[in-house]
């Protein structure tokens, strides 16, 4: 007798090939899942959002106005503190480890993180590109020096570079490959971590199977990178699907996912650096037990 497959809406995060590759390669429903990929979500995402408030971006409306149970995921600062803002719950479980940039034009006068002294970086608001600067640059300029601009997605804190609108844009994969092959020049890299963000009535079931799928597809990277490469297409901005003749070959990795716990100390250190920059004015709920979904392990 076939088995039924669980229905669940997935919105990739777009910086790694996970979720495509485990779509490609029949892991979802290996692990007992129907995945559809949420593409309003996703395209949300990399699109300008610098009009919206928070609980007002394309990540949030899936639990603030159309109500509908979607799993994603978002830098661990963003995951936890859109938890303790009342949208959803962040999975300790599992994590990613995403690279992080911020580019400037070639003609730029910006060579160092410290000639980006008051030079308003473009961010997409509480998000990964958001909260990596103060924390990378304050190695390097003081907080009351460091400026963001709110761009909102991915595409459109590129795009605005590009156009001039600003003169240093925070990048994720696969922008930051795109910036590359564009010949923008990068200031400063790091990397961060990332979690899985779900809806407070997720089934726990459907989360493991979630994460076992995505760690069946770094397993097949790892064994075949280059076979996936051409998967990221499938996370290009639609604004420069046509524009440019992308090398997918010299994209890189980008996300890495890992089946492992968070340490609990990641948590209060999150919550700390939030609290100590400011960025905590949404948070009604700083408890790791309340905020935390766990399945346990997936196998």
């Amino acid at each position: 007798m076939a088995r039924t497959l669980k229905r669940v809406k997935i919105a990739p995060k777009g910086m790694g090939l996970n979720d495509f590759v485990a779509h490609q390669e029949g892991f979802f429903a290996a692990e007992g899942l129907d995945v559809e990929l949420d593409w309003k979500t996703f395209r949300g995402t990399q699109s300008s959002w610098k009009d919206l408030d928070y609980f007002q971006r394309p990540q949030d409306r899936p639990y603030t106005q159309d109500k509908q149970d979607v799993i994603q995921g978002a830098c661990v600062r963003g995951s936890i503190c859109n938890a303790g803002a009342g949208m959803g719950r962040f999975v300790p479980d599992a994590y990613g480890v995403s690279p992080w940039a911020i580019f400037v034009r070639p003609d730029s006068r910006i060579f160092r993180p410290e000639d980006l002294r008051d030079v308003p970086v473009s961010v997409g608001m509480r998000a990964g590109s958001h909260f990596n600067v103060p924390y990378r640059l304050e190695k390097y300029l003081p907080l009351a020096h460091i400026k963001t601009v709110n761009t909102g997605g991915f595409g459109a804190r590129l795009k605005a570079l590009l156009d001039g609108e600003v003169e240093a844009a925070s990048l994720l994969p696969p922008q930051i490959a795109m910036a590359e092959q564009l010949g923008l020049r990068k200031i400063i890299e790091d990397t961060f971590h990332t979690l899985w963000w779900v809806p407070d009535n997720a089934e726990p079931d459907v989360v493991r199977g979630y994460l076992a799928a995505l760690d069946r597809a770094e397993k097949a990277m790892d064994a075949d990178l280059a076979k996936y490469l051409p998967l990221w297409r499938l996370a290009v901005p639609a604004e420069f699907e046509n524009d440019h003749d992308w090398d997918f070959t010299k994209f890189g990795r980008g996300e890495r996912f890992v089946l492992a716990p968070i340490p609990r100390e990641e948590f209060d250190e999150t919550l700390a650096q939030v609290r100590r920059r400011g960025l905590d004015q949404y948070l009604t709920d700083q408890s790791f037990e309340r905020l935390s979904f766990s399945v346990g392990p997936t196998g």
